[in-house]
């Protein structure tokens, strides 16, 4: 298990990193003099450059070797770090968060593919949690450290702590990770990575610009719609395209297309909890930023849990029923979450975060597993980054969601400031997307998965026992 937990330190620094942003929101908001609404672009931004640039991180580690790559993205991250802790506006805030996502989109996914290239199929879902174990660490550090740092020091600071820990990284990665590549590299597909590359960058952008009065409404819809009509275009290229960046055809697995889209619907409202949870507790209830990251760890300690009880869960009942009875489960926590009050105790509080936490993370991981059940090997790099780029829209898409419900809210009122009733119907709205996950989870057999997660049916009466 050496390969997972060394690619788990770069899942930590990412990790930590965005749940450190997510805790300091309020305090970037009051440096930058901007609207704390307006700071989603600040998770968007990343998300969006991930996407963008993730499709070509199969083809760059199969090109250039695995560790080559993985090298290179952790120097790339670590610089965009330091340039958000010199940021003095919200557009060179955004910009950093670029740079960021760059690294992000190579270092991840190709960390990923090592991984599930190298262990068995039938050890995938327990190398997924341990790989999963050490990079919870970093949304349970994350938040109390964050708020330590920003409410005693400057929130800057959360940044520059990237830069040991990509050390440390780095010099893992140099040591005991191949330098992993395929003999015959296929030509880059120019044409979808431009079709795809612009259609995300315009359709989510446009998304998460909108309702803040950074661009024009018309802008806004013209970098939605546009962007969607290139997506359209893309789809119709990797229809025909021999070696497509992004090969949508791996959709006709029913395991992972139930993966793309009903783990897509399911982070749309999910996602949205690292932006919507600091908000509320310090904009709504008045809460220093340590004080809230004291207990929004609590969230990442329940997912950290459920890690270690994964396996068999799924081996028991089977990726279908789990993933079936989690959406509503989950959801519920969600929508909890929105019925908090600034006279809610705190214990109540990490009791609702830990649980919910733990059925979230079981969640993540059944999809993730169930995803790459039936694909076959030659096929398991474009069926990483086809699943990387969907999990960052989907979060990005989450985040625009909440922060539109916010908004909103706050409109119907004819105020500008947040009260804590804003949040309420944001977590509703939020838990209610989430919910819509189950229609595709109907549409698995009920044996989906089998070779993954172990499940096996009870033969019936009727059926000869084997």
């Amino acid at each position: 298990m050496l390969i997972p937990l060394i690619v788990a330190c770069a899942l930590f620094m990412e990790n930590l990193d965005s749940s450190v942003v997510a805790t300091s929101l309020p305090a970037i908001a009051r440096d930058l003099a901007v609207d704390p609404i307006a700071l989603k672009l600040a998770f968007t931004s990343y998300l969006l450059a991930i996407a963008v640039f993730t499709p070509i991180s199969g083809w760059c580690a199969d090109r250039f070797g695995a560790r080559t790559v993985f090298r290179s993205a952790i120097v790339v991250f670590v610089c965009g770090s330091v340039l958000c802790g010199l940021s003095s506006s919200l557009e060179g805030f955004v910009a950093a968060r670029i740079v960021q996502g760059l690294g992000g989109a190579m270092m991840v996914p190709v960390g990923r593919l090592v991984l599930v290239k190298s262990v068995p199929r039938s050890e995938y879902v327990r190398a997924l949690s341990w790989l999963t174990v050490p990079a919870l660490l970093g949304p349970m550090m994350g938040p109390p450290v964050g708020g330590f740092i920003t409410t005693y020091f400057d929130w800057r600071w959360i940044f520059w702590i990237n830069v040991p820990i990509s050390i440390v990284g780095f010099v893992l990665v140099s040591l005991f990770i191949d330098n992993i590549k395929e003999e015959d590299t296929p030509a880059l597909d120019r044409i979808g990575f431009l079709l795809s590359g612009l259609g995300l960058a315009g359709f989510v952008f446009g998304i998460a610009a909108s309702g803040i009065g950074l661009i024009p409404d018309s802008v806004v819809a013209v970098l939605v719609g546009g962007g969607s009509v290139l997506l359209v275009l893309y789809v119709r290229h990797a229809l025909s395209a021999t070696h497509p960046l992004i090969d949508v055809r791996l959709l006709k697995y029913a395991s992972f297309r139930a993966n793309i889209i009903g783990g897509s619907v399911f982070r749309l409202g999910i996602g949205a909890i690292p932006f919507l949870l600091p908000l509320m507790l310090q904009v709504g209830f008045g809460l220093s930023a340590f004080q809230s990251g004291s207990l929004t760890f609590a969230s990442a300690a329940g997912s950290m849990l459920m890690k270690l009880t994964a396996p068999p869960i799924l081996r028991r009942f089977g990726f279908r029923t789990v993933i079936i009875f989690n959406v509503f489960v989950s959801s519920a926590f969600v929508m909890a979450c929105g019925f908090f009050t600034a006279l809610t105790p705190w214990p109540v509080i990490m009791a609702v975060l830990l649980v919910g936490g733990f059925f979230r993370s079981l969640e993540f991981t059944a999809f993730n597993a169930l995803g790459y059940a039936d694909i076959p090997r030659p096929s398991i790099s474009q069926a990483t980054s086809f699943a990387a780029v969907a999990q960052q829209v989907s979060v990005a898409s989450g985040i625009s969601l909440a922060a539109f419900s916010l908004e909103t809210a706050r409109s119907l009122r004819g105020e500008t400031m947040l009260v804590p009733a804003d949040f309420t119907f944001a977590f509703i709205v939020s838990g209610l997307a989430s919910c819509l996950a189950v229609l595709v989870a109907f549409g698995l057999r009920p044996d989906a998965g089998a070779e993954v997660s172990g499940h096996r049916r009870k033969a019936s009466a009727a059926e000869p026992a084997e």
